[in-house]
Order: C-alpha cells, then sequence, then structure tokens
C-alpha cells in the first residue's frame, strides 16, 4: 500500500471539522466531487470506512474518529515545518483562520481591511459564530473575542474601546411605559430575552457602587441574534440589553432612548487570542503587529496645538 498524500489527510480533517463536504471543499479551495475522491481513495487504500454518510448529514465512523485522532498531532507538527520556513518569507502568506462573533467581527472589520492592504499574500478566513469554541480543535489559527471570555490558557492581545452595554427602547414603548429607574423596575416591563448559545437565557447585568445584580426579564419574545433585538427594540416590542456598538447610531437618530446608563459601567474590549503552545504563523504575528501599531496610535497624547499670536 502506498502512502497516503499529505493532501488526502487534509481532507479527512477539514470533513471532520465541518461535518461537511462541501463546506470542507470551500476551506481547502477545491470542488466537492475532488475533495470526495481524495476521501473515497484513500478509504479504498486502507480498507475502511471513515465517514458514515446520508443525503443530509456525514459523520466519523468509529474507525475514522480513531483515524483522526492519530493523524491530528502528526499534521500539526508538519504545518509547524511549513510555517517555520514560511518565516523565511519576506511577506507573510498563507491563510489565516480566526473564529469570532458577529458583533466582535463588525467591530474588526476596518482593522483587518488594513491588514488585508498591507499583507496581500495573506488569505483571511474569517468564521462568526455564538457559542465559545476550542480554536485549536477545530483548526484555527486565532479567535476575537470580549476579553473578560477569553480562555485562561490563551495569550490575549487586547485592542478597541471597552465596552458597556445599554438597555434601550423605542420613543414609542416609552409613551406607553415610565422609564425604569432601577434594575429592579424591569419587573414592570416588557423585555426582549436573549437566549445564549447553549441554550440557556442570559441574565441581563448590571453594576452600581459595588453592587451587582442580574435580572432575568420577563417579556414575550426570545431572540438569539443581537440584529433581530435592535429590530423588536426599535418596533417598540419592549426593552433590549445590547451593546454601545449595537445601538450607537439608533441613539444618535432617536429611534431608541436608553435608560439605567449608570448601572452599566464599561467592561474591557476585544481582544485577539491564540495558543502559546504552538508556534505563531508569521501572518499572526504580522496581524498581531497591526493590532498592537492601532492601539498605541489610540493611545497616543494628541499633538497640542500651537497659540495664535494676539
Amino acid at each position: 500500500m502506498r502512502t497516503s498524500g499529505l493532501a488526502e489527510l487534509e481532507a479527512v480533517m477539514a470533513v471532520a471539522r465541518h461535518r461537511s463536504f462541501r463546506a470542507a471543499a470551500t476551506e481547502l479551495g477545491v470542488s466537492t466531487s475532488a475533495l470526495s475522491h481524495q476521501v473515497a481513495a484513500l478509504e479504498a487504500r486502507i480498507g475502511v470506512r471513515l465517514f458514515n454518510r446520508t443525503t443530509r448529514s456525514v459523520s466519523l465512523s468509529e474507525a475514522g474518529t480513531q483515524f483522526v485522532a492519530s493523524i491530528a498531532p502528526a499534521l500539526s507538527t508538519i504545518q509547524t515545518a511549513l510555517d517555520d520556513a514560511g518565516t523565511f518569507r519576506d511577506t507573510p502568506s498563507g491563510t489565516l483562520r480566526i473564529n469570532t462573533s458577529v458583533g466582535a467581527a463588525h467591530q474588526v472589520m476596518p482593522l483587518l481591511f488594513e491588514f488585508s492592504a498591507r499583507y496581500p499574500d495573506v488569505k483571511l478566513d474569517l468564521v462568526t459564530e455564538g457559542r465559545l469554541i476550542d480554536i485549536v480543535v477545530d483548526g484555527f489559527d486565532a479567535g476575537i473575542r470580549l476579553m473578560e471570555i477569553v480562555p485562561q490558557d490563551m495569550i490575549a492581545v487586547p485592542f478597541g474601546d471597552r465596552q458597556r452595554f445599554a438597555v434601550v427602547g423605542s420613543p414609542a414603548y416609552f409613551a406607553r411605559h415610565p422609564p425604569p429607574r432601577t434594575p429592579a423596575d424591569l419587573r414592570e416591563h416588557q423585555c426582549i430575552r436573549s437566549r445564549m448559545p447553549s441554550g440557556a437565557i442570559y441574565q441581563w447585568e448590571f453594576e452600581r457602587h459595588g453592587e451587582m445584580l442580574r435580572v432575568d426579564g420577563r417579556g414575550s419574545i426570545t431572540l438569539d441574534d443581537a440584529s433581530l433585538m435592535l429590530r423588536a427594540a426599535r418596533a417598540g416590542v419592549g426593552l433590549a440589553y445590547l451593546t454601545e456598538w449595537n445601538v450607537r447610531d439608533d441613539l444618535a437618530a432617536g429611534t431608541l432612548v436608553r435608560v439605567l446608563e449608570a448601572w452599566t459601567p464599561p467592561l474591557d474590549g476585544l481582544a485577539l487570542y491564540y495558543p502559546g503552545r504552538r508556534h505563531v504563523p508569521a501572518a499572526l504575528r504580522a496581524l498581531i503587529d497591526v493590532i498592537r501599531e492601532r492601539a498605541d496610535a489610540e493611545r497616543a497624547p494628541a499633538p497640542r496645538k500651537g497659540r495664535g499670536r494676539a
């Protein structure tokens, strides 16, 4: 039996990550049929089925689960060697896979545009999802999340403004309901509830003068997407608890009104994070440099204007 090629092994790993031949083919930049042929050829050569396939789903077989667990460390070592060799290039290149949330992605896009303009040989693959995943297991080079939820075993590079949440409602809603003065008053209001990726209902968090509160407001609508919560708040359905970034345009336009501002202190901002136990690819190091340059520029004091002569 001839030795299996690296492309076939990468194909298996991609399908195992995505549980989909189509998504894996997109990641690898090949056609679905070509990817399927690579996997089938490898299965035929080793004499076992690695995936259970139906018209609707793809899952690892028992043999496939063991096979993937066995080859993953070796492929990681090979990728590290390729990355090490790539550091001798004058310009970073390759694909940089980043996992983040939708909200964080919107905030970080200007920085990523700047990075792409500076390093056109790097392909950015940005995947957004609400749940916090293990970026190593799922094959990502880095993640971007709020600093407070970055896993403790990761190296974090903070950047961006500090974040605050805002409780908002439409003028039409407040024409029917008096604004709440304290979080306890939310018991008398309709709250647009938020379902987290885990399925749990998010409790609104407040703090003032060292007093911390969590409120599970009542409401007739539960949503799992910030943009839908924003639409519901604009429509006067109830009060929403969203980041300032989500609501700043509406607050400026007057389509939403903020309440309980004194109870929502600032939180840490975003952070790019990555595993410290692995080699850092040249492309990721370049992105870290761009982030730090932006952070240094934002911290630098504005130049003082000279006084004109009377």
